[in-house]
């Protein structure tokens, strides 16, 4: 069967769109593959070299040792104060970022702007990344881990409640 000659544009249109996808795809398959290469991610001796090591640890998880238990309390409590304390801090310095960095609430065009991208940096920020930052400027302890915690979850709160703050029915806002 012939294809009628209105169609020929549309599949020339779209094999170039097959096409341009298959070489974009392949272009990134090289990139990926060429920065597995430069990390070492196919240098299968020193892969193979760590296998041991693996089974290991794996080895020394299971069955847990709970000999150990009163050593583990610190840890566990600093962990939780930490969570609880960089979480709340972060809800609250969320909720005046939050109504910024909605379009509806907000006082201007550039702050809105300046809010959201604020916003979009600090969740880009990993909060181990934010934690050796801290680290360097307030020494070791619970406080680095708080502020890194607090500081990421800014980002991701205050997108929160800007996306719920922009949600909100305007009628009952109105009347």
């Amino acid at each position: 069967m012939a294809i009628p000659l209105e169609f020929t544009p549309l599949l020339k249109a779209r094999r170039r769109a097959w096409n341009t996808s298959l070489v974009t795809t392949a272009i990134v398959a090289v990139m990926v593959a060429g920065c597995g290469y430069y990390a070492g991610l196919f240098d299968v001796e020193r892969l193979t070299d760590g296998i041991p090591a693996l089974v290991s640890l794996v080895g020394e998880m299971f069955p847990p040792d709970f000999a150990q238990l009163k050593n583990w309390i610190g840890p566990l409590a600093d962990t939780l104060a930490m969570s609880v304390a960089g979480t709340a801090t972060a809800v609250i310095f969320s909720v005046p970022l939050a109504v910024l960095a909605a379009k509806n609430t907000s006082p201007h065009p550039l702050v809105f702007h300046l809010c959201r991208g604020l916003l979009n940096g600090l969740r880009s920020i990993p909060e181990l990344i934010m934690g050796i930052v801290f680290v360097a400027a307030v020494g070791f302890g619970a406080l680095p881990g708080v502020l890194a915690l607090a500081f990421h979850s800014v980002g991701m709160v205050a997108k929160f409640f800007a996306e719920a703050i922009e949600h909100v029915d305007p009628a009952p806002v109105e009347a």
